[in-house]
């Protein structure tokens, strides 16, 4: 097998937080960087070597938003393409806040607030990002 196609399969350990604080609204944070640059998605990132998936979420929610919080359990687990090869498998997971007033945009995290879920629809989301929280029953 070619070394471009080796690359484009490895597999990219990833988490990400479904956050509801305050009244039911779920934590987004704006992506500065790529992937999803520009657009609204659940806080999280890279799986650090050595990491438990759990350690990595809470990292990735308190490096992008400040927000200490507790993993509650697993939602599901979504694939997509990674710029520079390879796929990001990105396991999510349903987190309680333990802080939300200590909410802040700050890493690779452009901004970072709480959203109505009617408000939801007329954000610039990442791809996907929706109906994944659809089928996962999380919003209706």
């Amino acid at each position: 097998m070619r070394e471009g196609r080796m690359s484009a399969m490895t597999e990219i350990p990833c988490v990400g937080a479904v956050v509801f604080g305050p009244s039911g609204r779920l934590l987004l944070v704006l992506r500065a960087n790529p992937p999803a640059q520009g657009q609204w998605s659940l806080p999280g990132g890279r799986q650090e070597p050595g990491e438990s998936a759990h350690e990595g979420v809470i990292r990735e929610v308190r490096e992008e938003t400040g927000i200490e919080v507790r993993v509650d359990r697993e939602v599901g687990t979504v694939r997509r393409a990674a710029p520079a090869g390879g796929v990001y498998v990105i396991r999510d997971f349903l987190c309680s806040a333990i802080d939300p007033e200590a909410l802040r945009a700050a890493d690779d995290a452009a901004d970072a607030r709480f959203f109505d879920i009617d408000e939801l629809a007329d954000l610039d989301t990442s791809d996907g990002l929706l109906e994944a929280l659809q089928e996962w029953d999380l919003i209706g």
